[in-house]
């Protein structure tokens, strides 16, 4: 069993990094995929990379030699890199089915659920989002924009996903999950490989990070960026850390277990993106070997992250902040840098995964609007 080298903080016990990027893994998610994904989005209208940010006065603070922070702010006008993946597996499923009574459905949090309502009308078809009881009005308001019919059902995320199943099965709809379960696996695949677009655009935009620190939620984003890294740089790939609120860190529940955990209770977390509470088996299968830490950061360490990020002129919602701020929690901690060989010569990249997604939150944490930190 692992030990913690301070509390919050799990060293993947499991993790072999010269193990090779085997043809099992690449079933799932792989670079031939992943330049399909890239194909198709950088297609659609509207593609541009988005920003890669240099953040020296941060890393000059942290005791490191550079943070990089991928600006998904304004990714297609949805402010969030849940654009590369819900609305990808649309495009995927209406080119193999057709879209002749086709109705995509899912549970969100908010910005995947935006992601998957904006692909199917692009694609001319119905979707039915699912939001849990806790995601704010601002959020669902913005995936009815997108001409989605939103239905509000279940505590947690994870109840809308069951709420969601089990009426796509009951009307004939078609499920675009952003995580996986098993039996539905080919879908989340899709959605993953969209994500792995991060990655690429990180590297050509010339990221060549020693340390990357990614959010948790299902897995599904760490899984693609980890795939990538992976697959193209074996054991030279960077240190992947994986970072979860405290009150919803399924991820980290699950290695320190050894096998795909749960974590219960109301998952009450101002990360809204990433209040989950069951992995995905799917991204498990890759982080579970591949992902070098799990830790956890509190709530309030989201909301420094966010109005620090804001002093340098970039708006940061408060899942998007999650890297960072994780980051900053292990460069301040001794032990967590010597755990993790943070040390003044490390590059680290930080994925900067939303927005101003709802403005009044944001506005409320921050104290001034996205307008006025960004203009």
């Amino acid at each position: 069993m692992p030990t913690d080298v301070t509390p919050g903080f799990v060293s993947n016990p499991r993790l072999d990094r010269g193990l090779a990027y085997g043809g099992d893994l690449r079933a799932i998610l792989s670079l031939e995929r992943a330049e399909e994904a890239r194909a198709a989005v950088t297609g659609w209208e509207g593609y541009a990379p988005t920003p890669l940010r240099d953040l020296p006065a941060i890393a000059e603070t942290l005791g490191i030699a550079q943070v990089l922070y991928k600006d998904e702010g304004k990714r297609f006008g949805l402010k969030s890199f849940k654009a590369l993946g819900g609305a990808y597996a649309v495009d995927r499923l209406v080119a193999q089915t057709g879209k002749a009574g086709l109705t995509v459905a899912c549970a969100t949090d908010g910005n995947h659920g935006r992601s998957v309502a904006w692909g199917a009308q692009r694609a001319g078809i119905e979707a039915v989002i699912y939001v849990h009881e806790t995601v704010s009005a601002g959020r669902a308001e913005a995936i009815r924009g997108f001409g989605a019919t939103v239905v509000r059902e279940g505590r947690t995320y994870d109840d809308s996903v069951r709420a969601c199943t089990e009426a796509a099965a009951a009307n004939g709809w078609q499920i675009v999950s952003d995580t996986s379960w098993p039996g539905y696996e080919d879908v989340p695949k899709d959605v993953m490989q969209g994500y792995a677009l991060l990655a690429m655009e990180a590297e050509e935009q010339g990221a060549r990070p020693s340390h990357v620190f990614v959010q948790g939620g299902v897995g599904g984003l760490a899984a693609g960026v980890l795939s990538h890294a992976w697959e193209k740089h074996g054991a030279e790939r960077p240190i992947l850390v994986v970072v979860e609120p405290e009150n919803a860190a399924c991820l980290l529940a699950s290695a320190r277990a050894g096998i795909l955990t749960a974590v219960g209770g109301d998952l009450d977390t101002i990360m809204a993106g990433l209040a989950c509470g069951e992995p995905s088996i799917l991204a498990w299968r890759l982080l579970e070997q591949g992902a070098d830490a799990f830790m956890t950061i509190a709530d309030t360490a989201a909301g420094d992250a966010m109005r620090l990020l804001a002093t340098r002129g970039v708006v940061g919602g408060e899942s998007g902040v999650a890297g960072l701020a994780g980051l900053i929690k292990a460069a301040r901690d001794p032990a967590l840098r010597a755990a993790l060989g943070l040390g003044s010569s490390s590059r680290v990249l930080c994925y900067g995964t939303e927005g101003a997604t709802d403005p009044d939150v944001y506005r409320s944490i921050v104290g001034r609007s996205a307008e006025e930190v960004e203009p």
